[in-house]
């Protein structure tokens, strides 16, 4: 930091100094965040955790949140680094599943930006930086990492994952990481290690991931062969070499969250040499887990619902949510979208998997430099000949407060289409709007 600049003294002031360090808001590589990290001397007052890192296309969120309430639940003192966040930058940075305290923040960003001197950093970096800066400074058991981007030049991945977990692989940021599943699940695979645990908990896995683990010499174990999940009438049942569990349902819906929950309990059974866990603490944890924004509901009676669905996959799986929600409540009224997305995201792929089943959309832009423009999103959806009204909204505050007064009893709202878009409704919901 030049000398004419004046330290940041909180954790806003610091986020609107690290966006700004960077002309561009993703540049993959590790050359200049591991020279940083040197510099740092990570985990050298404390002995290094064990590290679980994982990357993939959806879910990989939903599998932080398991392990860490897990192996706190066991009495580990647990890290974990997600991203994005909702409503506070805190969120990306837990222990002991308690959000980091502002000033704890502030003193790694500083830590970071004392040791970079002339590097210049991304937003994300610089971030990932100071969450692991302040992992370091306090003895962990296990430290769960989630990849922003890919996983190969991610700045998660210049530390060595003793499990790293690929959740999925599906077409996502394109851009940067390749137009097909076999391009992206080799970028993804590069948070695979020699002779170290390899999960992946994609049925179809890329052969590419798969090639690649191999040549590596890493112990990659992959869903439905070395481990297995069978939904049964009372729940779910876990199965690998070590035996079954079994599982009432989740609290995190649809089916590919007991694919991700699969995951986790392999993975804790194949770490269980260094931290021991009971199939108990598993089986009494992993049914408890919650999420915000991962189709999470709002209120009930009327119902509003929110979901960060944001690519194909996850549309696909808000599609299967929604389904088995009309089924299960024939009386069901209308479905009513409050939508909105980023620009390099697959918009149109995205309306056509669910347009069938909205009756109404609230169309509305996110404030975010990404953000796709209004006009730009009534045009893909009249493109993708969506049938149903369509609404313009200057915001999702207004998108969501027409959506509540016209709502009848048996309607439900979805809010979906980006993580920006979920969190905007979380900080403008009232539901003082349903009795207006």
């Amino acid at each position: 930091m030049t000398a004419n600049i004046t330290k940041p003294q909180s954790v806003d002031e610091w986020l609107a100094y690290i966006e700004a360090l960077h002309p561009k808001a993703i540049e993959m590589g590790l050359e200049r965040v591991s020279d940083v990290a040197k510099r740092l001397a990570l985990f050298e007052q404390y002995t290094r955790p064990t590290i679980i890192t994982i990357a993939g296309t959806n879910g990989k969120g939903s599998t932080c949140a398991m392990l860490e309430r897990i192996y706190n639940e066991a009495g580990y003192r647990v890290g974990c680094y997600t991203s994005p966040h909702l409503l506070r930058y805190q969120e990306r940075v837990r222990v002991q599943c308690s959000e980091v305290s502002d000033q704890a923040l502030c003193n790694a960003f500083d830590a970071v930006e004392s040791a970079r001197e002339a590097v210049e950093l991304t937003y994300f970096e610089m971030g990932t930086l100071a969450a692991l800066w302040h992992f370091s400074q306090q003895p962990l058991d296990i430290l769960v990492l989630e990849v922003g981007l890919g996983g190969r030049l991610d700045a998660v991945n210049i530390l060595d994952a003793d499990c790293a977990i690929v959740t999925n692989v599906d077409l996502d940021h394109m851009d940067y990481l390749g137009d097909t599943r076999e391009k992206i699940g080799l970028e993804k695979a590069g948070v695979y290690r020699p002779n170290q645990i390899a999960i992946c908990g994609d049925r179809d896995p890329p052969q590419s991931l798969v090639e690649f683990a191999h040549k590596l010499g890493a112990d990659l174990s992959c869903i439905q062969q070395a481990y297995s999940v069978k939904v049964e009438e009372e729940g779910w049942c876990y199965h690998d070499s070590k035996g079954s569990l079994r599982f009432p349902e989740l609290s995190l819906k649809g089916a590919f969250q007991r694919d991700n929950a699969a995951t986790v309990v392999y993975a804790i059974r194949a770490l269980s040499n260094v931290l021991p866990i009971t199939d108990a603490v598993m089986q009494r944890v992993l049914p408890q887990v919650k999420l915000t924004g991962r189709f999470q509901y709002l209120h009930h009676s009327p119902d509003v619902i929110v979901d960060v669905a944001h690519n194909p996959q996850a549309a696909h799986s808000l599609s299967e949510n929604l389904e088995e929600l009309q089924q299960h409540m024939p009386n069901t009224g209308r479905l009513i979208a409050v939508f909105a997305m980023l620009a390099d995201k697959d918009i149109s792929a995205v309306v056509h998997i669910l347009k069938h089943q909205i009756d109404v959309w609230h169309v509305a832009e996110i404030s975010h430099p990404r953000a796709a423009k209004l006009d730009d999103l009534l045009q893909i959806l009249h493109e993708t000949k969506v049938e149903s009204p369509i609404q313009a909204h200057a915001d999702i505050a207004s998108a969501l407060l027409v959506a509540f007064k016209t709502m009848t009893k048996n309607d439900k709202i979805i809010v979906f289409g980006s993580f920006f878009t979920v969190a905007a409704a979380l900080d403008h919901w009232c539901p003082q709007y349903l009795q207006s």
